[in-house]
């Protein structure tokens, strides 16, 4: 009945098309609607556990805190230092923002929604985290200030280090699996979660998700004590909102990440598929704030002895103990 109500010109393929672009936007959108949230979510929680006020005065318990800040953003002066490099001092929120978005469209949030189903699905969120640290090495470089220099130098120098654990990390799932595909590594999971046979992956990951993402406690980069501010201190107005909603971008990335590769994700009963990958999401989305609540900062350099003296030997004990099981069970 509805093939006659479709225009001639629009072929099967052209609508499917149109009906991928259609979910990728809305995905996207619903991403970054959900981050700039997180940012007065973190506050209220932060109060809540700190046992302190977070922001009570615009609207009612603070509901249109975001509204105010993103009027101050859109405000503030776009200044550009005079001794920066002026046109990657523009790219580099911009790379930011964009690397961590895409990454997005990999994730599987039902069995019918998501942007697209590659078999090299991690492959692609690993490439772009690499991307993600020239963002931060080009912005801290062609702003021309040292605090944003070190901040710029430290955060890379951390970034591929835990991205070394975060990738070996993922390598016990993608054997379990067999396969790179997120869709497919999530219906691996329909009797068992990987959260129980790979817990040392599951650790790692969680550890070098913080890492990578800056959170505290590996906020050594943009140490206020320290660096005023590190890698973004020169930037204002839009371009340091880009900056920072990216970060809670990147939080909500590894947590719907976590939940994908060891937590089932969509799986559950009773409640719709979207429902359950919502809420395991919002759990270790609020695991991100809790820890920046109860955890002090750690010296830099003991930040990088604890990824290399620990997560890479437990890394690599996982993915031993991962091989010998595979080989063992398999048929002779």
């Amino acid at each position: 009945m509805l093939e006659g109500l479709r225009p001639a010109w629009l072929s099967p393929t052209l609508l499917a098309t149109a009906i991928a672009m259609i979910e990728a936007v809305a995905i996207l959108l619903v991403a970054v609607l959900i981050s700039a949230l997180l940012t007065v979510v973190e506050r209220r929680m932060l109060g809540l556990w700190q046992d302190r006020y977070g922001p009570n005065r615009v609207g009612p318990f603070g509901s249109l805190q975001l509204i105010a800040d993103m009027l101050k953003i859109f405000f503030k002066e776009d200044w550009i230092p005079p001794f920066a490099d002026r046109t990657i001092f523009l790219l580099a929120p911009a790379i930011a923002m964009a690397s961590l978005l895409l990454s997005f469209v990999i994730i599987p949030i039902t069995p019918t929604l998501g942007v697209a189903d590659w078999n090299i699905g991690l492959l692609f969120f690993l490439a772009m985290g690499g991307i993600n640290v020239y963002s931060v090495l080009l912005g801290g470089w062609s702003s021309g200030n040292k605090y944003a220099l070190i901040g710029a130098m430290r955060s890379s120098a951390q970034t591929i280090s835990y991205e070394v654990f975060m990738g070996l990390s993922l390598m016990g799932v993608v054997a379990t699996a067999g396969s790179f595909n997120l869709r497919e590594i999530v219906s691996a999971q329909e009797g068992l979660w990987f959260v129980i046979p790979q817990f040392l992956g599951f650790c790692n990951f969680l550890i070098a998700g913080f890492a990578v993402t800056h959170r505290h406690p590996f906020d050594q980069p943009e140490a206020e004590q320290e660096l005023a501010d590190g890698y973004h201190v020169e930037y204002s107005s839009m371009k340091f909102g880009m900056f920072f909603i990216g970060e809670y971008v990147g939080m909500l990335l590894i947590s719907a990440l976590t939940v994908t590769l060891f937590f089932g994700g969509w799986h559950g009963p009773f409640l719709p598929p979207i429902v359950w990958f919502m809420l395991k999401t919002a759990v270790f989305t609020l695991l991100f704030v809790l820890v920046r609540a109860a955890l002090p900062r750690p010296r830099y350099d003991r930040v990088m002895t604890f990824g290399w003296i620990v997560c890479l030997p437990l890394t690599l004990l996982n993915l031993l103990v991962t091989g010998a099981i595979i080989l063992l069970a398999a048929p002779a």
